[in-house]
């Protein structure tokens, strides 16, 4: 097979990434396939501990498709053994194990879901629960005679819950060496993922080593923000887009995106040239949301579904509930809570559309305090209120106003 210059294959893998560790070696190993013919092993690994992918699952997998799309193997790793353990990355708490049953039925939606981004016909689908349950006893001594307690613990997660001396069990302790493992099974040249998975991806190379074959290289994608601009984005925390979500929720998701975060989201999740994207982004906030969010909703349902998407949008938000004229009203990031955060009442005292916390609670109690581009209802008057610019905030119908949110 004929492949791209290595130097066009970089600056096509290089495009939305963070870090690529060591980067040297990655272009090492592009020359060596374009000289041999030979496709790289892209390694992605997806524990089905859940079942519904949202835009932030998918940016490592948009990486993999543009391996694809450059010639290399694509490898998907089901752990549907190292998601009975639970990934630790992040935590600061014990992650809840699933059955075995409930694995198995999470991964067959997870790959529905993944052959929307990856092109699963030409990708090799593994389980490591393949080679894990025939591990006996001595195997897996001899596995984590490999890796010191003191290695395991400069990872941030259990470095942190050592120090606040929280509980680590020891099945968790398994879970980046189990992680590594999966890349000598699988002979991998370069593994995709984010920054937080960076101690098991140079585990990895270390076993690599150990076992004498290729060391992968790692290719690591920034965590993309949610909806809120400000936290990664995630379903617990109700910023998500999820990618089987209807188009028209799609949509208005999209469009209460705080414009700070509109770059991320279009490098990450998009194919338009960044010249073209510096273009876009230098136009109407609003018209550059359209477009984005016509761009993917096209790509997860298709190009009708988000034309009346954005035409539903238009006629019952976009024109008909959203004011021209939005005071603008400015707000300290000091003023915030550490989470992002801030209870509804104080909120709407602090944009001035009450006068009072006391006038802000009866506000929000008589159901006539609203939030976001499709008005949704403040429920209580200490709800959590994600603060970022671009929050749209109403008392009435008389009141409302935009946060600026300010150093």
């Amino acid at each position: 097979m004929q492949f791209l210059p290595v130097e066009e294959q970089l600056a096509i893998i290089g495009r939305g990434v963070e870090k690529i560790v060591p980067e040297q070696e990655l272009a090492e190993k592009l020359k060596w396939s374009r000289e041999t013919g030979t496709p790289l092993r892209i390694k992605y690994g997806i524990d089905p501990t859940g079942i519904d992918l949202h835009l932030g699952h998918t940016v490592p997998m948009r990486k993999m498709r543009q391996f694809q799309e450059l010639g290399h193997q694509a490898v998907i790793i089901i752990g549907n053994y190292t998601a009975l353990v639970g990934d630790p990355s992040g935590r600061d708490e014990t992650r809840a194990r699933l059955t075995a049953e409930q694995v198995e039925a999470n991964a067959t939606d997870y790959l529905n879901q993944v052959g929307k981004v990856i092109d699963l016909n030409n990708a090799e689908v593994v389980r490591n629960g393949d080679w894990f349950s025939k591990m006996n006893f001595a195997d897996i001594l001899e596995l984590c005679s490999k890796v010191t307690v003191a290695q395991l613990l400069t990872r941030d997660d259990f470095s942190k819950r050592y120090k606040e001396e929280a509980a680590i069990y020891l099945h968790e302790c398994l879970y980046p060496i189990m992680q590594a493992w999966d890349s000598v099974e699988i002979k991998a040249d370069v593994e995709l993922g984010g920054t937080e998975q960076l101690y098991s991806f140079m585990l990895a190379r270390d076993l690599q080593k150990d076992q004498g074959i290729r060391q992968q290289v790692s290719v690591m994608s920034p965590i993309l923000v949610g909806t809120d601009g400000v936290r990664r984005m995630g379903k617990s925390l109700g910023n998500y887009i999820g990618i089987s979500e209807a188009p028209y929720e799609m949509m208005k998701k999209f469009m209460q995106l705080s414009d700070d975060s509109m770059q991320m989201f279009f490098e990450l999740l998009t194919d338009f040239p960044l010249d073209e994207v510096k273009t876009i982004l230098g136009g109407h906030p609003k018209e550059a949301k359209v477009k984005l969010a016509k761009t993917i909703i096209t790509e997860y349902h298709d190009a009708a579904a988000a034309d009346d998407a954005a035409e539903r949008w238009q006629r019952e938000i976009g024109s008909g509930g959203m004011p021209s004229d939005i005071p603008v009203v400015q707000i300290s990031k000091s003023d915030l809570n550490e989470d992002g955060t801030l209870a509804a009442a104080n909120l709407l005292k602090v944009t001035g559309l009450c006068g009072s916390t006391s006038d802000a609670r009866r506000s929000i109690q008589q159901g006539g305090a609203k939030m976001g581009a499709d008005k949704d209802r403040i429920e209580s008057h200490d709800q959590a209120i994600p603060v970022a610019s671009g929050l749209l905030l109403w008392v009435g119908k008389k009141r409302f106003c935009q946060v600026d949110l300010v150093d």
